[in-house]
């Protein structure tokens, strides 16, 4: 009889947040499949808990995968856990139930601490409708464009990011979509959990010296709701576009500031530059 994968919550932080049931499921099952074998075995310790543990993350996945899968249908339970979090939200687990899915594997999800959603929780800003967007790329010209394709979201956007890349992404994010109100949500339920609430201008301009520190979560509002675009007409949008290029700016970036400012379509706005 085949066995079951357990996708397991664990602290992201503070381990009083490891819930009962999270707790006798990794007491019962056969083995755990760890991001970090390590780091698991910490919080095992921490819980006296004593089972053998298989590592499983972004480079080994599909091939630890297919062990695992092995396993539990001959019979074994497994947990999967990550570092901290929920397995499977921008953290290994996604491959490993997708894999379960297609080989008839039972799957329970045991929740716990979330990121995302905590971080969403304390940011003052709505939570009616958002949008997760994880970790953005380190590449600049990736990360613009991705910022590039939200512009008009108009769902709080929530973000992962790394101290080191802190002032970077938060200097794109001011470019990318202008003064939003933005949350800066670091170290949950660690010593020193904090929530910043500030704008993008004076974020981007405060962090600039890399002194953002900590694990971070950026929770930024959504765009304003299109009511100032039937102000300007196609016409208007390129003659803004064209003062921006007579200051110096290139064509691409002046037609990208006139549709920010008037709504309309970059290549709309393109298009009629070239004319």
């Amino acid at each position: 009889m085949s066995g079951v994968l357990y996708v397991v919550g664990t602290p992201i932080g503070n381990l009083g947040d490891l819930s009962p049931r999270a707790l006798e499921v990794l007491e019962s099952v056969d083995f755990i499949a760890a991001e970090d074998t390590r780091v698991t075995l910490k919080l095992l310790n921490h819980f006296e808990i004593k089972k053998p543990m298989i590592s499983y993350f972004e480079h080994n996945k599909r091939e630890r995968g297919d062990i695992i899968c092995d396993r539990i249908e001959s019979g074994e339970n497994c947990a999967i856990v990550t570092d901290a979090g929920m397995p499977c939200i921008s953290d290994p687990g996604e491959e490993l139930v997708k894999q379960c899915a297609e080989r008839g594997i039972q799957t329970i999800v045991v929740p716990g601490p979330s990121a995302v959603i905590s971080a969403l929780a304390v940011s003052g800003l709505a939570t009616g409708r958002f949008t997760f967007e994880g970790f953005l790329s380190t590449s600049k010209k990736s990360r613009m464009e991705h910022l590039e394709q939200l512009q008009n979201e108009k769902r709080t956007m929530i973000f992962y990011e790394a101290p080191h890349k802190a002032a970077a992404t938060l200097a794109d994010m001011y470019k990318a979509f202008g003064d939003r109100r933005i949350s800066i949500v670091r170290e949950i339920t660690k010593i020193h959990e904090e929530v910043i609430r500030t704008t993008l201008s004076e974020a981007s301009q405060k962090y600039s010296d890399g002194s953002l520190r900590g694990e971070l979560v950026f929770v930024i509002e959504g765009a304003a709701e299109d009511t100032d675009t039937k102000e300007f007409t196609l016409e208007q949008a390129g003659e803004l576009a064209q003062r921006l290029i007579d200051e110096g700016n290139s064509v691409s970036d002046s037609a990208k500031q006139a549709a920010k400012a008037t709504g309309f379509k970059k290549n709309d706005i393109y298009k009629i530059l070239i004319k």
